[in-house]
């Protein structure tokens, strides 16, 4: 039996990267998966493969930043599957990297819309379906950004911040009816996006692995099986917790 036999699970952001090679394990491991998207041709791709796996899943086209995108997404999961478990809030972006003075109020509303009101409208909607469920696990993708003050990333590192904030309030909040919120900080993960950027400039690569303690970047599947961890049973006493995939450079950043 899979560690996710009979959980329905919801990944946002499914359609490529760490949401794709987690939709295919969460799919492997048991769950019927809700690949939610904004691009409907990357999670269109993602259900062909959990099927052609052997493995059950149903793409809906989704903008996390509106509710109304949210609340069909919910609804998808139980009109279809009947119940929804788990909850993979992973969709995100990271918009530009310059100097605090440099961002517009629009460029501002783009990261914070997607990054900490979708968050927060997955968890709002997921949390009644999962209370009627009898209890769930829901996962956020915030970021090691979150506190290593990189130069540039002011909005993004303040977006996956709030992540965790909301996260640690919710978990508080509803622990007592068997509902878990964890966090997952990634590190420089090695997703499509960061490849088609390595092979413009190798050099970002040389200097992210050096500076690695583990001198590598992180794979896509690392991150899964973390989300994987935190979405069974095996972690039913862990909540409110933050925990980074980054092979050591958070605690390389403590040391003296």
């Amino acid at each position: 039996m899979g560690r996710l036999e009979n959980k329905v699970a919801i990944i946002t952001g499914a359609g490529s990267g760490m949401g794709r090679e987690a939709a295919i394990l969460f799919a492997k491991e048991g769950a019927r998966v809700v690949i939610a998207d904004w691009i409907a041709e990357g999670g269109e791709e993602t259900v062909r493969m959990i099927k052609g796996a052997g493995g059950e899943a149903t793409f809906v086209k989704v903008d996390v930043s509106k509710a109304d995108d949210v609340k069909k997404m919910i609804r998808t999961a139980v009109d279809t599957y009947g119940k929804l478990n788990v909850l993979y809030n992973n969709a995100g972006v990271s918009g530009k990297w310059a100097p605090t003075t440099e961002w517009t109020e629009e460029e501002y509303q783009k990261v914070m819309d997607v990054n900490v009101k979708g968050v927060w409208l997955g968890m709002k909607y997921a949390i009644p379906e999962m209370i009627k469920a009898g209890g769930g696990s829901i996962i956020n993708t915030a970021s090691v950004a979150a506190d290593a003050c990189q130069r540039g990333s002011v909005l993004y590192a303040a977006s996956k911040g709030g992540v965790i904030s909301m996260s640690l309030v919710a978990a508080v909040e509803y622990a007592s009816q068997n509902i878990r919120v964890n966090c997952i900080k990634p590190g420089s993960i090695l997703t499509p996006l960061a490849m088609s950027i390595i092979e413009l400039h190798p050099e970002i690569r040389k200097d992210i692995e050096a500076a690695t303690p583990q001198h590598r970047m992180g794979r896509p599947e690392e991150v899964a099986y973390l989300a994987l961890f935190f979405a069974s049973d095996e972690s039913s006493h862990i909540t409110g917790q933050k925990l980074s995939v980054d092979g050591g450079n958070e605690a390389d950043s403590h040391l003296f």
